[in-house]
């Protein structure tokens, strides 16, 4: 039996296969994360996976669905932690999915360099928080600012632990997009492939969902948008092949 604390939930995941536990208080998954997980090219029946920022583990549990890597999920916060391996006995993946309850800048000598094949990471998206963030609700504050890590440590910690020729894919906001190429320029990962997330058509994008290689050759492909919205306020056919298949 998975114990369930008081301010907990179990939803299903897209798939309405996969459990996973959520609070509002604390930690609840975003489109976001979905759609990294769909985005990323995995090994599919071996290798290895290492999951950064992972929260209460949504991207390792999805990634589960599409290979038979081993994952490994890092997180630094305690009640993070907890719920990501209540998630893993909730859903029987003992066996394929471990966290770490580390914070990522300290966890290159335990893990090894050089020792995956992909690194996924969806880390927090702004440079600075205010005092009235951080005091209404710190869970929230250290997801979503850079208090921990910055985005250079995200990529610089991708770039240690993934293989030569190895992929990193990380999901952002696109104003971050020149920040993001330099810093993976800067750590030796070439950017090949990009997605722009649009709410509706008219509407500027505002997730991009970026991959790169290590030491790979240049040439970055930009891939078709997704529009998660049509006219009509559903979701498009292409968003929900993509969110929900």
């Amino acid at each position: 039996m998975v114990k369930i604390e008081h301010d907990e939930r179990i939803d299903y995941l897209p798939n309405q296969k996969l459990k996973i536990i959520q609070s509002p208080t604390v930690f609840s998954f975003s489109m976001d994360a979905v759609l990294l997980a769909k985005f990323c090219y995995l090994p599919i029946q071996k290798g290895k996976v290492v999951d950064l920022c992972s929260g209460n583990g949504v991207i390792p549990l999805l990634i589960s669905e599409r290979s038979k890597a081993k994952i490994v999920g890092i997180e630094i916060q305690d009640r993070l932690y907890d719920m990501a391996l209540r998630n893993v006995k909730l859903n029987n993946l003992e066996e394929q999915v471990h966290f770490f309850h580390e914070d990522i800048k300290s966890v290159v000598p335990k893990l090894e360099k050089g020792h995956f094949d992909v690194v996924t990471c969806n880390p927090p998206y702004f440079k600075t928080v205010t005092e009235k963030e951080w005091n209404e609700n710190k869970h929230f504050a250290i997801a979503r600012h850079e208090i921990y890590c910055s985005l250079e440590d995200v990529i610089r910690i991708s770039s240690d632990l993934v293989k030569q020729k190895g992929k990193v894919a990380l999901v952002h906001r696109p104003e971050r997009l020149i920040d993001i190429i330099s810093l993976m320029q800067k750590y030796q990962i070439e950017p090949k492939r990009i997605q722009f997330i649009h709410p509706k058509k008219e509407k500027e994008a505002n997730i991009l969902l970026i991959e790169g290689i290590k030491n790979g050759n240049s040439g970055v492909k930009i891939l078709e948008p997704i529009l998660v919205y049509n006219n009509e306020g559903t979701y498009t056919e292409h968003f929900k092949e993509i969110y929900f298949g």
